[in-house]
């Protein structure tokens, strides 16, 4: 298990790689200025989508990813 800080640091340069420092700042402020409860965003994140069809999606994304190198 990795610690509480590491997580942080992971997830802010994910967030730059993929969004740009500007973004990834709007981001985070967007997260922070209202009250957000993330299990219950969750629930209606990918509500009309079986397990099996994630799942599906995240391999064929992970396979283009390591193309791109």
């Amino acid at each position: 298990m990795i610690s509480d800080s590491e997580i942080k640091k992971k997830g802010m340069e994910v967030l730059i790689k993929e969004l740009g420092e500007v973004e990834a700042e709007r981001f985070i402020t967007l997260i922070t200025r209202e009250p957000f409860d993330y299990t219950e965003w969750q629930k209606d994140l990918w509500k009309d989508k079986t397990v099996v069809e994630l799942c599906k999606e995240a391999m064929e994304y992970i396979k283009e990813r390591e193309k791109k190198g």
